[in-house]
C-alpha cells in the first residue's frame, strides 16, 4: 500500500498466506506511519519552522567524506534483461548499465518477492 502525503509517500508492504491478515499488518504499520507523521508536522509548526536561532549560530564541523574503494570497468550497452542476470552473477542488490534500447545510463535493483525494478533517467 502506498499513499503519497505532501512532498512524502507513506508506504507499507507486508504478505502472509491469509490476504486479511496481510490487510491487518498493513494497517498497523501505515496508522504508526501517519500517526508519526502528524506528530512531525505539529511539532514543527509550534517549534516556529525549521531554522531556530540556536541552530544557525552553531558551527558545522566538517565531515570528511573519505573513499575507500574505486573501480573501472567497460560498460558495454546490454538490455535491462542481461543487467538483471549480470547482478544476479555478481551476487549484487543494484547494478548500473548503459541500455542498449535508449542509450542511457540505468540501474536495476532487487525488490522483494524476487522482482526486479529500473531506475531511469527523468528528461
Amino acid at each position: 500500500m502506498t499513499i503519497p502525503v505532501k512532498g512524502n509517500i507513506i508506504r507499507s508492504e507486508q504478505s502472509s498466506t491469509d490476504m486479511y491478515v496481510s490487510i491487518d499488518l498493513v494497517e498497523e504499520v501505515i496508522e504508526r506511519q501517519l500517526r508519526k507523521y502528524k506528530n512531525k508536522l505539529v511539532a514543527r509548526q509550534q517549534d516556529g519552522g525549521n531554522f531556530q536561532k540556536e541552530f544557525l549560530e552553531k558551527e558545522v564541523e566538517d565531515q570528511d567524506i573519505q573513499i575507500i574503494r574505486s573501480k573501472k570497468f567497460d560498460i558495454k550497452p546490454m538490455y535491462p534483461e542481461d543487467a538483471c542476470i549480470q547482478m544476479e552473477l555478481l551476487g549484487h542488490s543494484f547494478f548500473a548499465f548503459v541500455n542498449a534500447e535508449t542509450d542511457e545510463i540505468n540501474v536495476v535493483y532487487k525488490r522483494k518477492g524476487g522482482t526486479y525494478g529500473i531506475m531511469e533517467p527523468d528528461v
